[in-house]
């Protein structure tokens, strides 16, 4: 039977639609077995909204292509060459028990045969960067043609929407996001009657018109990005996780999931180490007002956790993370007292390498700041040192303790001090947001942080 239209043929209408089309990222553990890519067919041909359907890499597909790069980098072809053929093995057997009939598992070897075809011909060229980049995106091409092809098998109507086609960053590695609604709508405009499209998370084009990619955990970066370009209803993001917890499961042993999470208070505990969500994935969604639901595929019945523009009336804790591999800078200047524009020079230095800043303290002769991107640490030193005396300190954790307003809850900074009256802090910043406390400990103590906050500042 045909599918019942959703667009009409012009691009006004199109337009008028976007709100129908709802985003479905699904992560590398939610497609990493041939039996996980039959349950994600299920959650995607569960209602009939229209919907682009986001994948990752198979897991551990993309840790086993960083190995490959990182061998012929050293130009040690040899290792390539086995990582290469045990990443095949593996794909072979998964293509074997994904498909049920033969001409599927005939398409399958194809599409696993052309890409590791590319693979082992890299072993007869120069290494450079932009190799690393189209390496490194053969997992998302491979999830999603696979996947794709088993939609195929099983008469399910769909579209293949190659991200490389519309997605894209700019010479500073930040999506052109108006570029990818111009082209993102004008791929839809020629599918009118159609309801589902499968794309890749991750890759992109960079401004020279390579292979590129939005980092790590892009992916979920990705399908904000789509639902922001189109308006989108909603944009879920399945994972092996039941929604974003008020603390580390792997450290904690007592955590719950939050149900309801504003934009803001979701963006700090991204960015300062919530595991379930990309940092940069919570802004394009804000920006247009798209509800983020962060949903468990092995459990879809599980409410999960919502992020919306409003947070639950009320105030308290309702979070915790922690951000590792943390750097702080002292620098300590005489010449700094009632000194005009010191600040604004030192905060030059870390834009001038495009390093961001976490946590700030400041006193008459001194001023302390956290990064975690130590790239540039050797040239932001060698500036900082023309203001005075500069000390750096590597190891350290950020504890960052979120929710509603907490700033003016009476007693909540009195309550995270006394739980954290054994540990010793190196900073605390207070004030700078409505809804975020965060402390700087050394990394050692990381745990004991976070499992002494969950005993002082929850009631369980």
């Amino acid at each position: 039977m045909r599918p019942v239209p959703i667009f009409g043929t012009s691009y006004d209408r199109l337009k008028k639609n976007y709100r129908h089309m709802k985003i479905m990222k699904f992560g590398g553990t939610s497609v990493g077995k041939p039996e996980r890519m039959y349950q994600v067919k299920d959650l995607i041909t569960a209602d009939n909204e229209p919907t682009i359907v986001v994948l990752s890499a198979l897991s551990g597909t993309t840790n086993a292509l960083v190995g490959i790069g990182e061998a012929l980098s050293v130009g040690n072809k040899e290792l390539a060459k086995e990582r290469i053929d045990g990443l095949h093995a593996h794909y072979r057997t998964f293509c074997s028990d994904l498909y049920r009939t033969e001409a599927s598992k005939e398409a399958g070897d194809k599409i696993i045969q052309e890409h590791f075809e590319f693979l082992n011909i890299l072993l007869k060229i120069s290494f450079n960067d932009a190799i690393s980049k189209d390496i490194l995106a053969q997992g998302e091409l491979l999830s999603t043609k696979l996947f794709y092809t088993l939609l195929q098998e099983l008469s399910i109507d769909s579209v293949f929407l190659p991200a490389l086609e519309y997605m894209s960053i700019d010479e500073h590695g930040e999506p052109e996001l108006q570029k990818i609604k111009e082209r993102l709508s004008s791929l839809l405009a020629t599918y009118p009657d159609r309801r589902l499209f499968v794309t890749q998370g991750y890759i992109c084009k960079n401004h020279r018109n390579e292979v590129d990619n939005l980092k790590r955990g892009g992916s979920d970066y990705t399908a904000s990005l789509i639902g922001a370009a189109i308006s989108a209803s909603v944009v879920e993001i399945w994972t092996d996780i039941d929604g974003m917890h008020n603390n580390d499961p792997r450290i904690v042993d007592k955590t719950r999931p939050i149900a309801n999470l504003s934009f803001d208070e979701a963006a700090e505990l991204a960015y300062f180490g919530a595991k379930i969500l990309h940092p940069a994935s919570i802004w394009p969604a804000q920006q247009f007002n798209i509800p983020v639901k962060l949903l468990n595929t092995m459990q879809p019945e599980a409410v999960g956790t919502t992020i919306t523009a409003s947070a639950e009336s009320g105030g308290g804790v309702k979070a915790l993370a922690a951000k590792d591999g943390i750097t702080a800078i002292k620098i300590k200047s005489s010449r700094m007292l009632l000194a005009y524009g010191f600040l604004r020079k030192v905060f030059e230095v870390f834009e001038k390498y495009r390093t961001s800043i976490d946590m700030i303290t400041t006193s008459e002769v001194a001023i302390s700041l956290t990064i975690d991107d130590i790239s540039h640490l050797e040239e932001i030193k060698l500036e900082l040192d023309k203001f005075g005396t500069v000390e750096i300190d590597h190891n350290l954790a950020i504890i960052c303790i979120v929710g509603n307003l907490i700033m003016e809850q009476q007693g909540v900074l009195q309550d995270i001090m006394e739980s954290l009256s054994e540990i010793p802090l190196r900073m605390v910043s207070y004030g700078g947001s409505k809804h975020n406390v965060s402390v700087l400990v050394d990394a050692a103590y990381k745990n004991q942080a976070l499992q002494s906050l969950n005993q002082g500042l929850f009631d369980f």
